[in-house]
């Protein structure tokens, strides 16, 4: 795993994603999957926060995944206060649309202090987002409103990991993870803040979706780079939310 987002070993990556891609499954088959050995399996299904977090054993002793790591992914909505597709979000008025991130962040426990500014931010997402879905269904075609869509993703109930997102944008093998910001030019640790939990995001969604994460300025305009991480490799995506559909013809490549 990166430095960013919590640090898991790769023997609890190993069984997270033996949980996640089985409709139930029973620790005797993981330990068999994996050639661990089952005493250790059952220490990291009873011990490790990732497994608490994310996972549940029903009355048969099979263990499953809150979030499947299926298209689309099953149990998302457990953690974001909406979520639906790009034809949900298109169709669905916005008075209707607000009253239902309201209360799914009282759901997810999402704070809602500030929720004038908070309510404006929700708007400015959802303004962008509609103008994303308008650009790809003229770029490709209306297959894109079938995409999965959601806002305020937080994945920490039980206070053992923490991983959030402005937006989801799942396109098939793609994820795009937004971060959103009412500004007109990056500053570092807002940068640092759009990688922090692609990581886990990846460990969530499972090896066939691959997290992109984005850093969308929405007081910019004709804005479209990768900048520098200060402090590691990495680069991230940068762009107004006018020239966000660039950032996904990067890994889809419809503008040919």
């Amino acid at each position: 795993m990166s430095q960013y987002g919590p640090r898991f070993t790769e023997a609890e990556c190993r069984i997270y994603a033996q949980i996640a891609s089985h409709d139930g499954i029973l620790a005797r088959e993981i330990a068999s999957r994996l050639s661990i050995p089952k005493k250790e399996i059952n220490h990291f299904l009873s011990a490790s926060a990732l497994m608490r977090e994310l996972c549940y054993q029903d009355q048969a002793y099979r263990w499953h995944s809150v979030v499947q790591q299926t298209f689309p992914h099953t149990g998302l909505y457990e953690f974001c206060a909406w979520y639906g597709t790009g034809r949900e979000l298109t169709e669905e008025p916005e008075d209707i649309w607000l009253n239902r991130m309201q209360e799914g962040c009282q759901r997810i426990g999402r704070n809602l202090n500030d929720t004038r500014g908070l309510l404006h931010s929700f708007r400015d997402c959802r303004a962008t987002m509609l103008q994303l879905f308008a650009d790809l269904k003229e770029m490709i075609n209306s297959s894109v409103l079938d995409w999965e869509l959601a806002f305020e993703v937080r994945m920490n109930r039980a206070r053992y990991i923490r991983i959030y997102a402005d937006v989801l944008l799942i396109a098939g093998q793609h994820a795009f993870s937004l971060e959103f910001k009412m500004k007109g030019a990056p500053v570092e640790e807002e940068l640092q803040q759009a990688v922090k939990y692609a990581p886990s995001l990846e460990l969530i969604l499972g090896q066939a979706c691959q997290v992109i994460p984005v850093l969308v300025l929405t007081a910019a305009s004709d804005l479209f780079e990768a900048l520098p991480v200060p402090g590691t490799d990495a680069e991230v995506w940068v762009c107004s939310g006018d020239m966000l559909f660039n950032v996904m013809n990067e890994y889809m490549d419809f503008l040919k």
